[in-house]
């Protein structure tokens, strides 16, 4: 009997442990705090919007100036057709030729070619025309057929004496003549054209023109002889 008492009594008991209910979950423990991250974050945005204004303050502090847009040879002056205006950046440290001084960079001279796209600073310019050192400026009146075609300033030529003067009696001359014009060798070699001038005669055409060559100062004297006869035949030549 006491054996059935007891079977009876552990008949409603489950094998399997209680499980505690969801209210009884063990506490997390709490999230450590990291004040040094989130003191770096907003420092971080606090850079960057301070970087931000100074980029939109300094694009703000723009300058018009003058840009060249056609090639200008040493000697040659800014006019209205060789040069335009362009926004850029101010720096104190680029001594830029501002729009507003246009005219006034007018009656200056290039010291040296400054080349299209360039932007115009007054280093470029000085009052009066300076020839680079050892370096001289012959003109030559040439008539047609004296010059190629298209010649313009900027190019580089190479002048020769062509013909004889015809009117001397003297042997010596004509052999020297005959000599100098048979040698094929150039007066100077390479010779940059500073200025082009055609003839002055609006109603009829000669097909001449002046022109004023930039030369080395020991070539002068020969070619300033040579173009006052009338001798002297100029041809381009690839620059150096």
């Amino acid at each position: 009997m006491k054996i059935q008492e007891r079977t009876g009594a552990g008949a409603g008991r489950s094998a399997t442990p209680a499980q505690p209910s969801v209210g009884d979950r063990l506490p997390t423990p709490p999230r450590e705090r990291k004040p040094a991250l989130a003191a770096l974050a907003v420092l971080l945005i606090l850079v960057g919007a301070l970087g931000a204004t100074m980029l939109v303050l300094r694009a703000g502090d723009r300058i018009e100036v003058v840009k060249v847009t056609e090639d200008i040879q040493a000697g040659e002056a800014i006019t209205d057709n060789n040069v335009t205006s362009v926004m850029v950046a101010a720096d104190s440290g680029i001594n830029y030729v501002e729009w507003s001084q246009l005219d006034t960079i007018k009656t200056y001279k290039a010291k040296s070619t400054i080349y299209g796209g360039s932007l115009a600073v007054g280093e470029m310019f000085a009052k009066e025309e300076q020839l680079p050192a050892g370096k001289a400026t012959v003109g030559l009146a040439l008539k047609e057929g004296q010059y190629p075609e298209g010649i313009k300033s900027g190019d580089v030529v190479a002048a020769y004496r062509v013909g004889t003067s015809g009117s001397s009696s003297s042997s010596d001359s004509d052999n020297d003549a005959s000599s100098s014009s048979s040698s094929g060798g150039a007066i100077v070699d390479d010779a940059r054209v500073e200025k082009v001038a055609n003839d002055s005669d609006s109603t009829v055409s000669t097909g001449s023109k002046s022109l004023t060559l930039l030369v080395d100062a020991a070539d002068a004297a020969a070619l300033a002889s040579a173009a006052s006869a009338g001798e002297v035949a100029v041809v381009r030549v690839p620059g150096k």
